[in-house]
This record gives structure tokens, C-alpha cells and sequence, in this order.
């Protein structure tokens, strides 16, 4: 019998954008380009995830090039995959501020085996984007950041949260990373789909270590509060 480790390494395999994006923006696929995050991302899930105990997804916006983008794991930069996880990661040591914060609040939930027992972190849309400016810099890109992107990659959206509930976590309750258009989106695609009984959104990582750093304890008592509420 597959375990989530298997369900979701298969998830990542499949991953692959088939669309047509807007003019200047490209799609970022760590588990299809020459890195480690194929490699580290099954690690990973064969260290934390090789069972069937019932989880409840988080679901972020989609992924970076620090984070996720480097490791395969929502949130876990190469960083907190070394330290944290403590399994080893061959190539650049990028840092991404919400991955510093999300390990904070993991390590106040009670740690990282409890917590990746009980939930599993993704995003509304599972690859990234990237977009190069005139002076040749290349950016993170959101998938709601234009109307014309949201719009070319809504039905890959759409199938691939259907696949991750496939995988088999509960859906009483989705946890939502981020209180603006990531919610707002989230929430009318819910209401279209009937993904979820309920939506639960927290202010986004990225958000609170650029713009609340000073009350951070504050909003990881208020992420454990909803968890716990959802646990009990």
C-alpha cells in the first residue's frame, strides 16, 4: 500500500506546465531542472511523510527561487533543509525569509516530525514563475500578479489541487498562506469547486518577516491557535 511519501513524490514527478505563459514570463519547475530538488524534495517525504496519518493541507502562493524553488519543499530553503531537516543539500545556500519564519513557528508547534504529521505545505499553484527586467535581474513572479497569467495557468490550478486532494488529505479544513489575493483567489475558486468545507487564512510568511518582524511571536501564537483548533 503507497504511503503520502509516495503519493506526493509521484505528485512532484508529473508536475509539468503544457500552457502557453504571457510574453516575458517563465516557468520555474525545480523537480525538471538540473538541481537537487527532485533528490532532496524525496528525501524529504521519505523522512516525514512515509505513512497514513491524517493530514491537512497548506496551501501557499507558489514557489520561489530561495525556497522551494532550490529544495522541492514548500517553505524549506536549503538552509532549514540542512539545519532543520537535517538532510544534505549539494548547491547554493540560498535564504528565504519565510522559510526562517515558517521553522520558527514549526519548532513552537511542538517540531518538525509533529508537525509535518499532522499537515503538508504546498501552493495554489505548484511551479513558479520568474520574470527578467530590463536590467537583466530575474524575479519571483505570482501567479495572480497579472490577469493574463492567472488566467493561462487556472486550469492547471485547478487540476492540480484536485490531484493533491487525490493524494488523500483531509478536506474539512485547507489552511491558506496569505490575506490578500492568495485568499481571494483561493476562496472564489472554492466557492466554484467545493475543494474545501472551509478556508482558513493566515498572514503569508513573506509578510510578516518584511512588514511585522517585531510582533512575529504574535502572529506564530496565532498560526498555532487555528492549527490547534482544527486538531482538536
Amino acid at each position: 500500500m503507497s504511503t503520502f511519501a509516495d503519493r506526493i513524490i509521484s505528485f512532484n514527478q508529473q508536475l509539468e506546465f503544457a500552457g502557453v505563459l504571457p510574453s516575458g514570463i517563465s516557468i520555474m519547475n525545480p523537480f525538471k531542472e538540473n538541481g537537487p530538488a527532485m533528490q532532496v524534495s524525496t528525501q524529504f517525504y521519505r523522512k516525514y511523510y512515509s505513512d497514513d496519518h491524517p493530514r491537512h493541507l497548506i496551501l501557499g502562493i507558489n514557489p520561489g527561487r530561495f525556497g522551494s524553488g532550490m529544495t522541492g519543499v514548500s517553505f524549506t530553503d536549503p538552509k532549514r533543509m540542512i539545519n532543520q531537516c537535517q538532510i544534505p543539500f549539494e548547491g547554493p545556500m540560498t535564504h528565504e525569509p519565510s522559510s526562517e519564519y515558517v521553522y520558527e513557528m514549526i519548532g513552537a508547534f511542538g517540531g518538525i516530525t509533529e508537525f509535518y504529521e499532522q499537515f503538508y505545505i504546498h501552493s495554489v499553484c505548484p511551479l513558479g514563475f520568474t520574470i527578467t527586467g530590463s536590467n537583466g535581474k530575474e524575479t519571483n513572479y505570482n501567479y495572480y500578479d497579472t490577469p493574463a497569467l492567472q488566467k493561462a495557468v487556472y486550469p492547471f490550478i485547478v487540476e492540480n489541487i484536485q490531484k493533491q486532494i487525490a493524494i488523500g488529505f483531509e478536506t474539512d479544513v485547507c489552511f491558506c498562506f496569505g490575506t490578500g489575493k492568495n485568499e481571494a483567489f483561493l476562496r472564489k475558486l472554492n466557492d466554484e469547486k467545493q475543494f474545501f468545507k472551509q478556508i482558513i487564512a493566515l498572514e503569508h510568511p513573506r509578510y510578516i518577516m518584511q512588514y511585522k518582524a517585531r510582533t512575529k511571536q504574535d502572529y506564530i501564537d496565532k498560526y498555532i491557535r487555528e492549527f490547534n483548533k482544527v486538531l482538536l
